[in-house]
């Protein structure tokens, strides 16, 4: 993700989410179809799983952000680890739906709706504070699925960021304005 330097907060955010979403998407382009309901074991989600529930939560934070509870009273959030999307397109169709709400909810906001007050689990936020809090819950969950498509892809996984024992020359290009270090 090219960093871009700015002070406002929404363009920050944004592009967190859209950072997040590119390092989801690029896992995802690298697992075969197998291995998106694959799980560890018994305890664990599998990717699907984990898309299922990150758009569960998607659409109830973000639906009618600045009106309503970000927990809507008929998300059924256990149903979200079962019964996962059980093909690659209809993971990916959840998958992109989910980053619509986001999205769809963030980009109209000013920088003067920071310090509107919206309420999640009936517990009042800034929206500054949902925003955080969300993009510390997706930047969670998209790592889990970094973390289970590069198990799966072993020593064919494509890095993602700095490719492991590349660094000099990764901050080589970054000092020539060849490579961002974000």
């Amino acid at each position: 993700m090219a960093h871009q330097f700015t002070t406002s907060y929404l363009e920050d955010a944004l592009s967190l989410f859209h950072h997040y979403k590119k390092l989801g998407d690029g896992a995802l382009a690298q697992v075969t179809d197998e291995e998106l309901t694959a799980t560890l074991d018994p305890e664990m989600n599998s990717i699907a799983q984990i898309i299922k529930h990150m758009t569960g939560n998607m659409r109830s934070r973000w639906t009618n952000f600045l009106a309503t509870d970000g927990e809507k009273p008929d998300r059924n959030r256990d149903s979200e680890f079962v019964e996962p999307p059980a093909t690659r397109q209809a993971v990916l169709e959840t998958w992109e739906r989910g980053w619509r709400y986001v999205f769809s909810a963030l980009e109209p906001l000013s920088e003067d709706d920071l310090d509107t007050k919206v309420e999640i689990r009936g517990e009042p936020h800034s929206v500054m504070q949902a925003i955080n809090r969300q993009i510390a819950h997706y930047a969670y969950h998209v790592g889990q699925i970094v973390l289970l498509a590069k198990h799966f892809r072993s020593e064919n996984w494509r890095s993602l960021s700095v490719p492991r024992n590349r660094s000099a020359e990764f901050n080589a290009r970054v000092a020539s304005g060849e490579a961002s270090q974000r």
